[in-house]
């Protein structure tokens, strides 16, 4: 399968590559890291209950949406708009999804250089006889400290622009294929590890048990937002890996299994975590670092808890490279095929410029906190940027695009596989992204702007 470039287009080599490559792009720090912190700040069970609505209501049809772009352009996500919607303003959408990228992986590579360090205190054995007090003292140290929280991340770039040299068939697909089930292991194991902790059940309820009384206008906004940050939506990754899928793939059960497995490890990831963190008297609402905090605590009360550490962190730090290298090809599928670059020299130009921000970032968690626009740093912009505003629009237009722009013959078309598949349920799906899917992102989106409040209150 070729389209009007230089050199034939890569693409995935199977089903299982698809599903594989789309979850280790959706599975990853959304989920281990930022889910139990943001539901933890969240109401936790009412976070929870919001959050699963938009997977299903939201995520599943805006998954299918970009899908269906990419697998019909077959194209990066400026190249698909303008294939399927030339002289119009569209290809603007795709240009957003560039920059969400852009901006996205700038400040994930310093969360991503986080777990090669932890990684290197577990071979180390330094989290051996360490208070909650302690660990919580020695991530902050590490993560204001400037030198070595960079040269994690810089060590980070380099690995995931490696992998994305490599292609999508040898690189992409090659390693999901055999790193997303270890993770989903070891999560199943330490999951089970924490529900045994003394305390453990509050941290259950905590998750499990909503207080509908915490859903707010900001809860909501806030499940919106991690929802598109989780499945990657909204960032063009999507539309990229879209047009890597063959033509007998089915679209509609890829987008089910890829939401159903992110959704899974999200929820295993709070319960690996939020028995730990009752357990040992840590706040919830802890923030980015709580991941870094509770778990190295689960360690130390484990039967093996060193081998388990090594391994853990091992995958944590897999499972962000998987999501990295999805996001890194976003930018690089697009210099190559928008600018004629050579898959080399995209990757480098794509890695080098995202890695300048990159250091910002990194280094406004320390020694530049001082710079800040509002309360907020570089890397608290954004990650609040990205996650509540330029993923939900993106999605808005993706599924205002879908919905209204293309054809239904020929969205259905796709859907249906060229009419291979009876795909029953495409006419939800459209009725879903033409209506209900527009009014839902807006509706939050809106409120994220400030523009109205809902819900009676005042955040």
């Amino acid at each position: 399968m070729a389209i009007n470039v230089k050199t034939p287009r890569d693409s995935f080599g199977s089903r299982l590559g698809v599903i594989a490559a789309a979850a280790g792009s959706a599975i990853g720090l959304g989920n281990i890291w930022r889910f139990p912190y943001v539901a933890g700040e969240n109401g936790g069970g009412a976070f929870l209950m919001v959050y699963i609505g938009f997977i299903i209501l939201i995520g599943v049809p805006v998954m299918i949406s970009e899908f269906v772009i990419g697998r019909s352009a077959q194209r990066n996500p400026v190249g698909a708009f303008n294939s399927l919607a030339p002289k119009t303003l569209w290809p603007l959408t795709g240009f957003l999804g560039i920059i969400a990228a852009f901006s996205i992986l700038a400040f994930y590579t310093t969360v991503s250089g986080w777990t090669l360090e932890y990684l290197y205190l577990a071979i180390t054995d330094s989290f051996k006889t360490k208070t909650a007090e302690n660990l919580a003292m020695s991530f902050e140290s590490f993560r204001t400290s400037g030198l070595r929280p960079l040269i994690w991340q810089n060590i980070f770039m380099f690995l995931t622009a490696f992998i994305v040299y490599r292609g999508i068939r040898n690189g992409i697909e090659k390693y999901s294929k055999i790193l997303m089930p270890l993770l989903l292991l070891i999560i199943i194991i330490l999951g089970i590890r924490s529900i045994t902790l003394p305390g453990a059940g509050e941290g259950l309820l905590f998750l499990f048990k909503p207080d509908f009384s915490k859903i707010t206008g900001a809860v909501v906004l806030e499940a919106l937002g991690q929802s598109f940050f989780s499945l990657s939506i909204g960032m063009g990754t999507l539309i990229t890996y879209g047009s890597y899928i063959g033509k007998n793939v089915k679209l509609g059960n890829t987008a089910l299994s890829v939401s159903a497995a992110d959704t899974l490890i999200a929820i295993l990831a709070g319960v690996a975590i939020f028995p730990a963190v009752f357990a040992f008297g840590i706040a919830p609402e802890s923030g980015t670092g709580l991941v870094f905090i509770a778990l190295p605590l689960i360690f130390e009360q484990m039967t093996g808890g060193y081998f388990f550490a090594l391994i853990f962190f091992l995958l944590l730090s897999i499972a962000a490279l998987t999501s990295t290298i999805s996001v890194l090809e976003v930018v690089t599928a697009y210099l190559s095929e928008e600018l004629s670059l050579g898959r080399k020299k995209a990757t480098l130009l794509a890695a080098s410029s995202i890695a300048v921000l990159g250091v910002a970032c990194t280094m406004s968690q320390g020694p530049w906190s001082g710079i800040s626009v509002g309360d907020k740093n570089l890397f608290d912009l954004l990650e609040m940027i990205s996650a509540n505003i330029i993923l939900p629009l993106g999605g808005l237009l993706i599924v205002i695009f879908v919905g209204w722009h293309l054809s239904k013959e020929k969205v259905f078309a796709e859907i249906s596989n060229q009419g291979n598949l009876k795909a029953g349920f495409r006419y939800l799906y459209l009725f879903i992204v033409k209506f209900l899917a527009p009014v839902a992102i807006a509706f939050v989106f809106m409120h994220g702007l400030g523009l109205f409040r809902f819900f009676g209150s005042g955040d």
